[in-house]
């Protein structure tokens, strides 16, 4: 899931308007929050909404105490100087979700930066309150519910909006550090915070969220109920994924009907999903039904839209998924004369003959006879050279930067295996550059 894998980049956009802000210590966030909750047990004050927005002030303070004067986005240089006497115990490399991060261990928090030394995440390992964003939360909650007159609106949003941010970055972070079932937790306290009144700004992204965690949970009770709240606000996830997930989760519980008709409607709002589109071919394979079906809905959507050379990509997607080869070529084809800057169908017929010259090499490294093995051997030189040409038209008429590295590195592979013959030497060693981003 995109949204979450790309969790580190949105922590800087989440947390940069808190850059700086001074923060109080974690003593004097304790006694703030005492302070505040001796006044909500007056039972005047209690009635105002400016006593509990009070309270809710003091636990976001007493939630962001322990985190020190760091940001995210905070140059480590930079935060040396800030903290002062404040310096973490130990430094040490990690890797965190693949990828490599300097742990800075402080008292009350680790600080993870990343290979350029800028702060990408901060780890609470000693709150002052363990809930104190959900405690913040409740308060704020009783502020707006005692707030008839709306004097308090301006606050009361600016507040639900915070929390809304700082459930997300905990949910991010929780993510990013394996715990799935936190993220999970507070993915959904993201979506609470901020559906909020006078707030009121849905966070469909923290719902979705929250149904791809409770999905690789197994809980699918939750996930579904929530992607189904997906689907009623018009929000579907990267291309059409709701309506995968969804079929999936119909097809686990033995409703195998009901999948194959929120497959059959997220196809014909999202053609080219190819989440939906493989849903779709194994829902009517496994079922033993004609897939005609698929060509049928395919062919509705070329109808609506006869240029959109995409959808002859998908056609050939279809083929190839069910093993018509030349018919698979044939939809490529035609999909790249529809659109000649169109990369993907040439992708397409460059990855059937380069997966085909994989398939073909294992093959050939388990046959025992010599003549069966030469014979293999020339099928897979054959199949490789063939991706060739169809990859270098891709990433000659490509303007996305990161769809020519991908195809260059498939390049790079191939004009390897013929670098003995005149001119693939040079064209690996152009490609190998490319990959290695020289």
């Amino acid at each position: 899931m995109k949204r979450i894998f790309l969790a580190i980049a949105l922590f800087a956009s989440l947390s940069l308007a808190n850059a700086q802000t001074q923060v109080k210590s974690v003593d004097a966030s304790r006694k703030a929050v005492e302070s505040a909750l001796s006044k909500t047990e007056n039972p005047k004050q209690a009635e105002k909404p400016a006593t509990w927005i009070k309270l809710g002030k003091a636990y976001l303070d007493a939630y962001s105490a322990p985190m020190g004067a760091g940001w995210i986005g905070a140059p480590r240089q930079d935060l040396a100087l800030i903290l002062g006497e404040d310096r973490p115990s130990s430094e040490e490399w990690v890797e965190v979700s693949g990828t490599q991060m300097i742990k800075a261990v402080f008292p009350t928090r680790n600080y993870y930066y990343n290979e350029n030394e800028i702060l990408q995440m901060i780890e609470v390992t000693e709150p002052v309150y363990p809930d104190a964003l959900e405690l913040s939360l409740e308060a704020y909650k009783q502020a707006a519910s005692l707030d008839e007159k709306q004097s308090k609106k301006k606050d009361l949003v600016t507040a639900f909006q915070t929390l809304d941010n700082n459930f997300t970055t905990e949910a991010y972070t929780a993510y990013t550090l394996g715990d799935l079932t936190k993220a999970s937790y507070y993915f959904e306290k993201a979506y609470e915070a901020s559906v909020q009144q006078p707030y009121a700004q849905i966070d469909t992204n923290a719902i979705y969220n929250a149904a791809l965690t409770s999905y690789m949970l197994e809980d699918l009770g939750k996930a579904k109920g929530y992607y189904n709240e997906c689907l009623a606000l018009g929000y579907y996830g990267d291309g059409g994924d709701v309506y995968a997930k969804l079929a999936d989760i119909a097809v686990k519980e033995g409703k195998n009907e009901e999948g194959q008709q929120l497959l059959e409607e997220g196809f014909a709002k999202f053609p080219q999903s190819q989440a939906v589109l493989v849903g779709l071919i194994n829902i009517y394979l496994s079922s033993g039904q004609n897939t005609d079906r698929l060509f049928e809905l395919i062919d509705a959507a070329k109808a609506n839209e006869p240029d959109n050379a995409s959808l002859w990509y998908v056609e050939g997607n279809i083929h190839l998924q069910l093993g018509n080869e030349e018919a698979a070529i044939a939809a490529y084809k035609v999909c790249s004369e529809k659109n000649p800057a169109y990369e993907f169908g040439y992708i397409g017929i460059g990855q059937l003959y380069y997966n085909k010259a994989v398939t073909i090499q294992e093959e050939a490294v388990n046959e025992m006879d010599d003549k069966k093995y030469e014979a293999l051997v020339n099928q897979f030189e054959e199949a490789l050279k063939a991706c060739i040409e169809p990859f270098e038209n891709a990433f000659a008429i490509s303007q996305d930067p990161q769809i020519k590295v991908a195809v260059a590195e498939y390049l790079k592979n191939a004009c390897y295996r013929f670098s003995s013959e005149p001119g693939y030497q040079a064209k690996y060693e152009k490609y190998d550059a490319i990959v290695k981003g020289l």
